[in-house]
């Protein structure tokens, strides 16, 4: 079958080419032109695939009921067509014989689909329209053919049929109409998918009344309905719901409110000392997990010495290498890991500098607790006078509303003697709590004097204790003068007094002061004593690593000693600060 439904046969009732020839953008086996887009103008086909510039396209005869179509010469160029207006399901037909009848014209182009009209002219053309736009294409086909009636060789039964697009105000109204729906379905895709994304409207907060009031009051004191709650609170409040009829329920919320501010700060707590064990029990465990790498490494290190070593294939000795290789790198990172989160806490101090400064690391002490003590004493102590001029002003405010309605009208006492009643006995209970916050008030006081006097007590022992420690120095002093004077020289005499001013004792000092300064100038961040060493001998190898330290420590503002890096990473490097004392001279 051809792409118009009619086997494409010669003059001998053969089948001329093959239908993948006939149309190259139509499937036989479909039916169906390539697939379309109908976003885009018109029907919108996908391009074809180029055909070879070399090879024409061959068309076949077609024999019909009424007549016979020839193809025109494959070397002639093709028809000549316009621009496919969009929606377009209606051709020109144009160049038909004189004799031919709009039977005859649906007989020919029945096969390229449904035809809904045929509107033929008498100057030998016609518009048919099609009920789908891909029937246009396969007419078009037929463009450029030359049509026969029957046998006869008469003028007035021949002509060569001219096929186009035609411009149809129905398919342009159609395609329009389309268009407008596929657009409503986006935009109604569209609104559906905002929808789904869009979250929930909050519910709506329900108006302030005396009943709302006593519920919300039940809820505040519940720990699992208070976010809620103070929601709502918020919510009254912000509305200006608060005057002087619904101050005293909005007073009793808010106090309600307040309260739940030692559980939140208990639950504070609850949770970092949760965090704090389970930081131990994670450090303990990455520490047991370090000592079995440690393990596997001791293990590693005994295989490979000589007595084992030897023993072990080639290929074997590839593989524990390797293994040895991996063992080392996840120790390592392991170990990294631990020392991360050594650097989070708080970094001590060194044993050398404890027994420098244990003076000075007391004192430290002492006044970290007595800050503490004193800022927790402080903050109490001001909570409660908050507390205590609270009440007072409730006191003062419910007096002089009674003297207001006692002075207003003499009736209202004997209208409303329960109302007075109540004010009376909640005059009471505020002056009895107003009593005892005065007792805490002083009882915390008393406190706060017990701690300062302790403080004092201790400070008074810290300066007792360094009056000691100097009285010992002193003591220890002109022994070890004496001993050093017994057995130095006079030169060595003068050269200790040189020493002990802090200036330089030779030519061989200075030279050795001026090469040592330049070394640490160009490294800001400081060098060990070993690296330092290990310059300085290349220029003279008699120089010892003690006298270099003697030297860099007679003279402190030059040279300054530093500690850096943590746990065993922890050394002591040595820093030029002679510009610094420079300047601040």
């Amino acid at each position: 079958m051809n792409n118009l439904g009619i086997g494409p046969v010669g003059l001998s009732g053969q089948q001329l080419i093959s239908d993948s020839l006939c149309l190259q953008r139509f499937d036989p086996g479909l039916g169906l032109l390539a697939s379309m887009n109908p976003l885009m103008g018109g029907i919108s086909l996908v391009p074809p695939p180029p055909a070879p510039p070399d090879m024409p396209v061959v068309k076949e005869i077609i024999h019909s009921k009424s007549c016979t179509l020839f193809p025109q010469n494959p070397n002639l160029p093709p028809p000549s067509t316009r621009e496919c207006p969009p929606g377009c399901k209606t051709v020109f037909v144009g160049g038909l014989p004189e004799n031919a009848t709009e039977e005859l014209v649906r007989e020919v182009f029945d096969p390229c689909g449904e035809i809904i009209a045929i509107r033929k002219s008498k100057k030998n053309f016609c518009h048919i329209r099609f009920s789908e736009e891909f029937m246009v294409d396969k007419a078009m086909y037929l463009s450029g053919y030359r049509m026969r009636i029957g046998s006869s060789t008469d003028k007035k039964d021949s002509g060569r049929i001219h096929v186009d697009f035609a411009q149809a105000r129905d398919d342009l109204y159609e395609w329009e109409c389309q268009q407008r729906l596929l657009a409503r379905e986006e935009r109604h895709r569209r609104k559906v998918h905002e929808d789904r994304l869009r979250p929930p409207s909050p519910p709506p907060i329900v108006h302030f009344s005396e009943h709302e009031a006593a519920m919300l009051a039940e809820r505040l004191k519940d720990d699992h309905n208070f976010s809620e709650a103070t929601v709502v609170l918020f919510t009254w409040i912000d509305r200006g719901e608060v005057n002087r009829r619904t101050a005293n329920h909005f007073y009793s919320m808010i106090q309600s409110a307040n309260g739940h501010v030692r559980r939140l700060m208990s639950e504070k707590a609850q949770h970092e000392e949760e965090m704090e064990h389970a930081k131990e029990v994670f450090k303990n465990a990455l520490l047991a997990i370090l000592n079995q790498f440690e393990q596997i490494t001791a293990v590693f290190t005994a295989a490979t010495r000589q007595k084992a070593w030897d023993h072990f294939s080639k290929a074997q000795r590839k593989n524990v290498d390797i293994w040895r290789k991996q063992c080392e790198e996840l120790r390592n990172a392991h170990s990294e890991e631990i020392m991360g989160i050594r650097r989070e806490e708080e970094m001590e101090m060194s044993d050398d500098e404890e027994d420098e400064n244990p003076s000075k690391r007391l004192r430290t002490e002492e006044n970290g607790v007595c800050d503490q003590t004193q800022a927790s004493l402080k903050e109490e102590n001001d909570s409660l006078r908050w507390q205590l001029e609270a009440y007072r002003n409730e006191v003062e405010l419910l007096r002089r509303e009674q003297r207001g309605g006692g002075g207003g009208g003499g009736g209202r006492y004997d209208e409303d003697p329960p109302v007075i009643q109540s004010s009376e006995v909640q005059i009471q209970l505020l002056q009895k709590n107003m009593h005892n916050m005065q007792q805490q008030l002083l009882s915390l006081q008393e406190q706060l004097r017990s701690k300062e006097a302790e403080l004092e007590e201790a400070r008074a022992e810290h300066r007792y204790l360094e009056g000691g420690v100097a009285s010992l120095r002193d003591q220890v002093s002109p022994t070890e003068r004496g001993l050093k004077g017994l057995t130095q020289s006079p030169d060595r005499e003068r050269r200790s007094e040189v020493i002990m001013r802090g200036g330089v004792a030779s030519e061989k000092e200075a030279l050795l002061l001026g090469i040592i300064s330049t070394f640490l100038h160009v490294h800001p961040f400081g060098a060990n004593l070993e690296y330092l060493w290990s310059y300085i001998q290349r220029l003279d190898s008699k120089v010892s690593p003690v006298d270099l330290q003697c030297l860099m420590v007679r003279l402190p503002s030059m040279f300054r000693q530093e500690l850096s890096g943590v746990g065993a990473t922890l050394e002591k490097r040595w820093k030029f600060c002679g510009f610094d004392s420079l300047g601040s001279a």
